[in-house]
């Protein structure tokens, strides 16, 4: 078993916390106050990279070893919104249909979501657009400013 380690960046959206090992990550927090703090693990040294690269508008991707889903239904979910793409958005039932899945099962995915911004579940809407619940910073402001974020560098309409 790997030592983990834990280390945070500020963001536009508040302190990004990312926790894992030297090889993969576990969690991904956003939080309304601390510290910046680096590590030495190459893995979330590259998540931290990579996530300045999105505020910065460099990055539309994430490419990072997460920790796998526990079940093989959590990463059929998982897959699905990260297959949402940077500056488009889809809605809870529109995912679900594309993936086999119910509105709701999309929706305690999104709540369950251990790697926000990554596995970008700000980009799930209810129906008919409504901006709908966010787990992560401070709820559907967090949200907001994230969709804000991808808008304005040309991605959503």
């Amino acid at each position: 078993m790997y030592a983990r380690d834990a280390a945070s960046i500020a963001t536009p959206i508040g302190l990004v916390r990312v926790t894992g090992t030297a090889d993969r990550i576990d969690a991904i927090e956003i939080l309304a106050t601390g510290d910046a703090v680096a590590s030495n693990a190459p893995a979330i040294r590259e998540a931290l990279r990579q996530i300045e690269a999105y505020f910065a508008g460099q990055l539309t991707a994430f490419d990072l070893p997460l920790a796998p889903s526990p079940t093989e239904r959590g990463a059929v979910l998982r897959q699905g919104i990260v297959d949402v793409a940077y500056g488009e958005t889809a809605s809870y039932g529109a995912l679900a249909k594309a993936i086999g899945s119910s509105p709701r099962a999309i929706g305690q995915a999104c709540a369950r979501n251990p790697f926000p911004i990554v596995v970008p579940c700000h980009r799930i809407l209810g129906a008919g657009g409504a901006l709908g619940a966010y787990s992560a910073g401070n709820g559907p402001i967090t949200k907001s400013r994230l969709l804000d974020h991808e808008r304005s560098q040309g991605g959503l309409l």
